[in-house]
């Protein structure tokens, strides 16, 4: 009879048993027997299942959203051509407007043969969710950045790409059904010279010398609604500043003047020198507004002037391989594992201690009784 048949003891539970490669397992298990369950223990194991679930799903959305880099560069692309994408209403019929651009080179150029003119009602795109005074949101509070998505960026880059190389189409103007519309829809995407220009927007027989009667000064009204105003390729799902604006005026002489700085922009899925990665090419710009009621003496319509930077923006979104992805994801259980032990241990020593010191306190011992 051997010590630990002597002692009513299972030799079973201790020493390696099996072959040679048994005995340098550096994870030893015990018999369910040996194995003491708390509900102190049961509470941390829950507790720990619930904080590796969070982190792991936060590590996940990290690495499915990846990281985006901006680095600013000098273009170096030789390009002549800028498109302009415009989607906006006029509270004026379309025969009483005259629209052109006019660029630095002292090209002129008709736009209103390149536009779409669509008759409609005001009343069908004044009350449209999301329209609101450039700088304010729909309720007129004053956008401070505090809280709202300030347009370019608050896509994913994934999807921003994914959905740039989509074709995009304009929207139809809605039905008239058999009324006169009292305002006209300008729409439609324009090829322009790369450099600094004006489109405007002004009444009929005003802006340029043109043969023909002038309109009535009563008519005026330049009101607007922009729904889209973008330099570039045609990309809907991108939000620029001046979309979805609306501004109003009850003076028939009213400027409005829209001051425009381009900045040619990348965005990239992936590092746009190796092989694999998805880029589209558009522009973004930042806008300040001036409107103010002029005499009869100045033109009155609607301005818009812009200057393209010579800079380029590059916006690359990159994330990590899904092997470095799993070796983090591994790491973040591993401690929340190893935290969570030290904090059962420490925690059932406190109680441990506690408990004593009860235990301690109520003693009367031998001689007190």
């Amino acid at each position: 009879m051997n010590g630990y048949e002597k002692h009513d003891l299972d030799d079973d539970a201790f020493g390696a048993k099996g072959g040679i490669v048994s005995a340098f397992d550096a994870f030893p298990k015990a018999k369910p027997q040996y194995v003491q369950r708390t509900a102190g223990g049961g509470k941390w194991t829950v507790a720990m299942i619930v904080i590796s679930l969070i982190l792991s799903w936060t590590e996940f959305s990290r690495w499915w959203r990846g990281t985006e880099t901006h680095t600013f560069a000098v273009e170096k692309g030789v390009s002549h051509i800028l498109n302009i994408n415009m989607d906006m209403v006029v509270r004026m019929k379309c025969s009483d407007l005259h629209v052109n651009v006019q660029d630095a080179a002292g090209d002129r150029i008709l736009a209103a043969e390149a536009l779409k003119r669509d008759p409609t009602n005001w009343s069908q795109w004044v009350d449209n969710r999301g329209i609101h005074k450039l700088g304010k949101d729909e309720l007129g509070r004053v956008i401070t950045g505090e809280g709202h998505d300030e347009g370019f960026g608050e896509e994913h880059i994934h999807d921003i790409v994914a959905l740039g190389r989509r074709k995009a189409r304009w929207g139809k103007t809605p039905r008239l059904w058999g009324a006169e519309g009292d305002s006209c829809r300008i729409y439609g995407s324009l090829e322009l010279n790369k450099v600094q220009g004006d489109f405007h927007i002004t009444a009929r027989g005003h802006g340029y010398m043109e043969f023909g009667d002038h309109l009535d000064h009563n008519s005026f009204n330049f009101s607007h609604i922009i729904s889209e105003l973008s330099f570039g390729p045609y990309l809907p799902s991108l939000v620029n500043p001046l979309d979805g604006t609306v501004d109003t005026t009850p003076a028939h002489f009213h400027k409005f003047q829209y001051f425009m700085s381009i900045v040619p922009t990348v965005y990239s899925v992936g590092d746009p020198a190796r092989l694999g990665s998805r880029s589209i090419v558009t522009n973004q710009y930042a806008v300040t507004q001036q409107s103010r009621e002029v005499s009869d003496r100045t033109i009155p319509g609607i301005f818009f002037k812009y200057d393209i930077e010579p800079i380029l923006l590059n916006i690359v979104e990159s994330r990590d391989g899904f092997f470095v992805f799993i070796i983090k994801l591994i790491n973040i259980l591993s401690g929340a594992l190893v935290a969570g032990h030290w904090g059962y241990r420490l925690s059932d020593w406190v109680t441990e201690v506690m408990g004593k010191r009860r235990r301690s306190g109520h003693s009367e011992g031998m001689l007190g009784k």
